[in-house]
């Protein structure tokens, strides 16, 4: 059945923590909605570019060489193969991201 998704709804019942899950599907790409109170871990796809769309708040995308603020709105591109971790800058981030679906994940230390 075709129903519009609210991402501020879904993201308003997340009080505190992590909570990052599948909320739409595009032909091969699944579109997350990402809600953060702490920085998640550097990690990168060897497979899929990462894009991120901010909602609600400032999210920090930490690259190798320098840290990218995004606040909502605003939208940035993770070419495959890129070292980065993603925080918020303040108390809470809401983003949706897109990126390949079943896309690999490298957890880096």
């Amino acid at each position: 059945m075709i129903q519009p998704i609210t991402p501020e709804a879904i993201a308003g019942a997340v009080r505190d923590g992590y909570m990052n899950r599948v909320i739409t599907s595009v032909n091969d790409h699944d579109i997350h909605i990402s809600v953060m109170h702490a920085p998640y871990k550097w990690h990168f796809h060897p497979d899929s570019d990462e894009t991120f769309i901010v909602i609600e708040g400032t999210l920090v995308i930490d690259l190798d060489d320098r840290a990218v603020p995004l606040r909502a709105g605003q939208m940035l591109t993770v070419p495959a193969g890129t070292r980065h971790r993603t925080r918020p800058l303040g108390a809470r981030s809401v983003n949706l991201t897109i990126e390949r679906r079943d896309a690999a994940i490298v957890l880096c230390d």
